[in-house]
């Protein structure tokens, strides 16, 4: 690089408007990622830094701390990590102040972005929580601190803004940027013959994107296979994650194939899921699914006497009824698994019924472009 090339760099640097951005999990990275890459699209000069992963540094995204390092999940084990989140928390907050961004986009990642909300908003720094807090689901009070250190709001589920509402927030509904990503895809031609996989109907297992999850729910999972022999099992694994997690799926001769889950999903004929935005990406692809979910029995005692909704699956939440089981902690066994594989596989009216209500939600989430409304929205906030 010459020096005027550097020259020019460096000018551009300075003549940038600076915006920091935080995720702290894989979904929440990729929406990131999606969000960065609108808004560069609307505004050339814009850089960005902050926390994520693979996903936002593909972006463009400098990263001063990889989400990795400071992923905790379940009460109990959060409780126990406190310490590593307060660490990276000062590592941030004194990046924010060194970087002196113009902005700051939170995306998720509550318990984290909250206090980075708050702080913020005592240096007098913009904040735009990009995908808010599911305060519905406990300890609704937050909403009023919400209110207090946040000065835009952009959801991605369409019954956030009449709960927030109720507390005097003004939130926007932006689409979800689920949708996007599955407007994008392009199925691969040759799935079966690039993975080495059998003509048989495939079962998708979908054991999470965290290992804490995966050592809780994939072993269950496995138990599965040796009852539906007629099928084919196929577990979507996450590359960033070590491999070893998933060595007893592959001694058991189940294949496990990696940053393929949609076309996974345009091929199962029924899917085992974790509850999280695994379940929304399922019924999208209008995948018959049951989901599971197990924690640390401390964790799950704490959670049940503070959720105040009646699902924790987003499809549930945003049909507002129950269209797919819901297996949690005691109830995720083998026995009442099996029974709603058996049914969701076998049952045409059960399908049915599965069927009509993904139809419901599609309805309901639009067609809205999640990252480009949300980017719009930011850049006008900075025009006036």
């Amino acid at each position: 690089m010459d020096r005027d090339q550097l020259l020019l760099q460096t000018i551009q640097k300075l003549n940038s408007k600076k915006i920091y951005i935080i995720s702290g999990e894989r979904s929440g990275d990729l929406h990131a990622s999606n969000l960065v890459l609108a808004l560069g699209e609307l505004d050339s000069s814009l850089s960005f830094r902050g926390m994520g992963g693979s996903f936002s540094s593909q972006a463009g995204v400098e990263l001063t701390v990889d989400y990795d390092e400071v992923a905790l999940m379940g009460f109990l084990e959060v409780v126990l990590g406190f310490r590593k989140v307060l660490k990276y928390l000062k590592l941030i907050k004194q990046d924010i102040l060194s970087f002196k961004p113009q902005a700051i986009i939170l995306v998720d990642y509550g318990g984290f972005n909250m206090r980075i909300a708050a702080f913020a908003k005592v240096n007098q720094i913009p904040v735009h929580y990009y995908i808010p807090p599911k305060i519905w689901a406990w300890n609704q009070k937050r909403a009023i601190k919400l209110k207090a250190i946040t000065d835009h709001i952009y959801s991605i589920l369409p019954f956030e803004p009449i709960f927030f509402k109720k507390f005097g927030l003004d939130v926007t509904y932006v689409g979800n940027p689920l949708r996007d990503e599955i407007k994008k895809f392009t199925p691969h031609k040759f799935f079966f013959q690039k993975n080495e996989l059998s003509y048989k109907p495939i079962i998708a297992l979908l054991p999470g994107s965290r290992a804490q999850e995966l050592k809780s729910m994939l072993e269950p999972m496995l138990e599965l296979v040796k009852e539906y022999s007629q099928f084919q099992f196929v577990i979507a694994g996450v590359e960033n994650l070590d491999s070893n997690l998933y060595l007893a799926a592959k001694n058991a001769g189940i294949r496990v194939i990696f940053n393929q889950t949609y076309d996974l999903l345009t091929h199962a004929l029924a899917a085992v899921v974790t509850s999280g935005t695994a379940t929304l990406e399922t019924a999208l692809f209008r995948v018959p699914q049951v989901v599971v979910y197990r924690t640390s029995p401390i964790s799950y005692i704490i959670a049940k006497n503070l959720i105040r909704v009646p699902f924790i699956s987003l499809v549930n939440l945003i049909a507002d009824k129950e269209v797919v089981k819901e297996l949690i902690q005691n109830d995720f066994s083998m026995e009442n698994l099996r029974v709603e594989l058996t049914r969701i596989l076998s049952n045409q009216v059960a399908k049915v019924a599965i069927y009509q209500s993904y139809d419901l939600i599609q309805e309901r989430l639009g067609n809205e472009s999640a990252s480009k409304n949300t980017a719009r929205l930011i850049l006008n906030t900075f025009q006036k």
